[in-house]
């Protein structure tokens, strides 16, 4: 079984993967099924996710945690919870935003997460 510190560990890579456009690793990292749930409630799923990424249509140039990741754990599947910074630049301009960001994750061939979800922090 992973321990609470891998997993973050685990995190950590896929967040640095995506700002540094490492589709290959974020490939790894990301379920086939994978889908987000960004903080205007719309539905991205791996292949657009990525392949956004891969072409520089998203641009992370900050996705960092501002907490400490709380992780929910079994044997084959693990929550992970978190506020996060987030810079970003896509089709429709860059945005600075505070979010509360989850992800779930299966244990399948190896550890993946299946749905991240980002919920915007509103002052």
């Amino acid at each position: 079984m992973i321990s609470p510190e891998e997993l973050r560990t685990l995190e950590h890579r896929r967040l640095a993967s995506l700002r540094e456009a490492d589709v290959v690793l974020a490939h790894e990292l990301h379920a086939d099924e994978y889908q987000l749930i960004n903080p205007y409630g719309q539905t991205i799923n791996k292949s657009d996710y990525l392949s956004g990424i891969a072409t520089g249509g998203i641009r992370y140039h900050a996705f960092e945690p501002i907490s400490p990741i709380e992780v929910r754990m079994s044997a084959r599947m693990s929550i992970v919870r978190y506020s996060v910074r987030i810079d970003i630049e896509a089709v429709g301009g860059r945005e600075r935003l505070m979010c509360w960001h989850t992800d779930s994750w299966e244990l399948q061939d190896r550890w993946r997460t299946v749905w991240s979800q980002a919920t915007a922090i509103v002052d």
